[in-house]
C-alpha cells in the first residue's frame, strides 16, 4: 500500500565524513525523504550487499583497529597520504551503498512510477545503506514475482561486471579470459557465464580450498597462486585457452606482471627471438584493490602489452540502450541461477557500525560476502 504522499518519510542511513583534521566519522543519521514526484519512487530497502567498492568509500584505508566505536558512530584516523588524496571529499557527509533491493512504498504521479507500487525492485542508486531511498522508476529492475529482495540485492554490480568482462573481451578481440580472486561471488558468476557462453576461463585463486570449490562447480582451468608450481600451471592453462586478456581484482603486488609474463612465454614459444618480444597483444585490466599496495611490473613480457583500469559504470555508459537492456534482461531472467549470490552473514544497520562486524566484513576475504538488512 502506498504511504501518505502528503508527508515526509523518515528513516536512518549510514553517512561517512572525512574531516579536515584527518578524522573519519561514520555514523547512523536520521533523514527525511520528501514525497516522491514524477518518475520517482521511494523504496523500503530490505537488502543491500556490502561490496568492496562500498568499503572504499565507507572506510578507505582508515585505522579501524584503533578507532572509537560508540552508539551508531565510528571515529577513525585516516592516514595523511590518503587524506591528501581525498581532499575533495573533506567535510562532505556521503551516503554509502551502491546497490540493493526492496519494496516500493510510495510513487510519483508518472505511470511508470505508479505501476511499481508494492513491487519488489532492485536498483543501483547509491546511498542504499539506508532504510528508505528515493530512486528513478526508469532505472530499476522489477524483480520476478517469486524473487525476494535478498535474491535481487546483488542484481547489478557483480552480474553486470561479469557480463561486462565478457563483452569487453569480445570488443577487444580476445577469445578467453584470466580472472583473479576467482573464488569470489563475482568469480563464481563469471564462471557460470563463461560456461554458458563457451568462453575459456582461467581462474586464479589463493588457496587449495578455493581451487577445490571452483573445480566442484565445473571449472576446467583453476590455478592456485599459493602453490610452488603456480607459474608452470598458469602457463599450461594459458596454452590450453589462448587467453591474452586478464581482469585483476587484487591490484597491488606482482600478480599482474606474472600473468603478462606467462602470456608472453606462451606467445613466444617456437618463435624466432626478438628483443622486442612477441607481437601477441596482451591486456590486463585492474578492477579492484584487495591489495592496496603498488602494482609491481617487472617488464619481462616484451612491448605488446597494456595495463589499465576497468570500472563498471563507464563501461555501462558506453553501451547503447538496446545492449544495456539485453544485459539487464539476462540478469533478471537468471537471477536465482547464473547470477545468484551467496552471503556469509546478514547484518542489521545498527550492527554494521559495531567493532566486531566492521573488522570482519572490512577484511574483504574472497568468497565472504556480507548482506546489510536496513529494516531488520
Amino acid at each position: 500500500m502506498q504511504e501518505d504522499r502528503m508527508s515526509d518519510m523518515r528513516g536512518r542511513r549510514i553517512l561517512t565524513t572525512l574531516q579536515e583534521d584527518g578524522r573519519l566519522i561514520v555514523e547512523l543519521a536520521e533523514e527525511s525523504l520528501p514525497p516522491p514526484t514524477g518518475h520517482d519512487v521511494v523504496v523500503r530497502v530490505e537488502a543491500a550487499p556490502i561490496n568492496p567498492s562500498d568499503l572504499g568509500l565507507l572506510f578507505g584505508p582508515a585505522d579501524l583497529d584503533n578507532a572509537e566505536y560508540g552508539d551508531g558512530r565510528i571515529v577513525a584516523t585516516m592516514p595523511d597520504g590518503a587524506r591528501r588524496a581525498m581532499a575533495a571529499r573533506v567535510g562532505q557527509a556521503m551516503p554509502v551503498g551502491n546497490e540493493g533491493a526492496g519494496t516500493v512504498v510510495a510513487a510519483g504521479e508518472a505511470a511508470d512510477a505508479q505501476a511499481l507500487l508494492g513491487k519488489t525492485i532492485a536498483c543501483v542508486a547509491g546511498g542504499m545503506f539506508a532504510q528508505y531511498r528515493t530512486v528513478d522508476a526508469r532505472s530499476v529492475i522489477e524483480l520476478p514475482d517469486n524473487a525476494t529482495a535478498e535474491q535481487g540485492a546483488s542484481a547489478f554490480v557483480n552480474p553486470l561486471t561479469a557480463l561486462g568482462f565478457v563483452e569487453t573481451m569480445r570488443r577487444d578481440g580476445h577469445s578467453a579470459i584470466v580472472h583473479t580472486a576467482a573464488a569470489s561471488n563475482l568469480g563464481q558468476m563469471l564462471l557460470r557465464i563463461t560456461k554458458e557462453d563457451g568462453v575459456p576461463l582461467v581462474n586464479i585463486v589463493r588457496s587449495p580450498t578455493q581451487a577445490a570449490m571452483l573445480k566442484d562447480m565445473g571449472a576446467e582451468h583453476v590455478v592456485d597462486s599459493s602453490s610452488d608450481d603456480f607459474k608452470a600451471h598458469l602457463v599450461a592453462a594459458l596454452k590450453a585457452t589462448g587467453a591474452t586478456l586478464a581482469f585483476d581484482a587484487i591490484g597491488g603486488g606482482t600478480l599482474v606482471g606474472q600473468i603478462l609474463h606467462a602470456m608472453e612465454e606462451v606467445a613466444s614459444e617456437g618463435q624466432e627471438y626478438s628483443r622486442y618480444g612477441s607481437n601477441s597483444r596482451k591486456q590486463a585490466y585492474i578492477y579492484g584493490s584487495l591489495d592496496t599496495g603498488p602494482t609491481i611490473l617487472n617488464r619481462s613480457f616484451g612491448f605488446s602489452w597494456s595495463v589499465g583500469g576497468w570500472l563498471l559504470f563507464p563501461f555501462l555508459q558506453s553501451l547503447d540502450a538496446a545492449a544495456l537492456e539485453q544485459l539487464r534482461a539476462r540478469v533478471r531472467d537468471n537471477l536465482t541461477t547464473t547470477f545468484a549470490s551467496q552471503y556469509k552473514a546478514r547484518i542489521s544497520l545498527e550492527d554494521a557500525l559495531k567493532r566486531d562486524a566492521v573488522l570482519t566484513y572490512n577484511a574483504r576475504r574472497t568468497g565472504e560476502k556480507y548482506l546489510l538488512l536496513p529494516n531488520g
